[in-house]
């Protein structure tokens, strides 16, 4: 019975970090060129291909910035599994309907419980350039 129950259990679990960011990411952005723009204001956005399933950059203030993988971390192999902006801070998967936090990358409501992988970034305010990698 607890056999049963223990792999019921498994087989519910989805989440799995080592899916998420699969591929290397190393790239600059110059914020001075017009197709970066939309990252001179904080709030501001840029959708970009690279890392597993594309990379969202969010201006968190005047000097921070997040890359958020946009794989979902809940089932990270379906093919469905894309992060877009729904509104303000929030993220959504569409395909299991998880909310996340573009801010910090925690999860508002699941069903994921592991909350957005997020690339190391490096601001270069002289040179108005972002160092994105992994």
């Amino acid at each position: 019975m607890l056999l049963c129950v223990t792999t019921a259990f498994l087989s519910c679990k989805k989440e799995s970090s080592n899916d998420i960011a699969q591929y290397p990411v190393d790239f600059y952005l110059n914020l001075n060129e017009p197709s970066n723009i939309s990252l001179n204001a904080v709030g501001g956005v840029l959708y970009l291909s690279g890392g597993t399933k594309g990379i969202i950059i969010y201006r968190r203030s005047i000097s921070e910035f997040n890359a958020i993988e946009r794989n979902c971390p809940y089932d990270p192999n379906a093919s469905c599994s894309l992060i877009q902006i729904q509104s303000g801070i929030t993220a959504i998967d569409s395909c299991c309907g998880s909310k996340f936090s573009i801010y910090d990358g925690s999860v508002i409501n699941g069903p994921a419980a592991t909350p957005l992988y997020f690339y190391y970034t490096q601001y270069d305010d002289l040179n108005k350039t972002l160092h994105v990698y992994k």
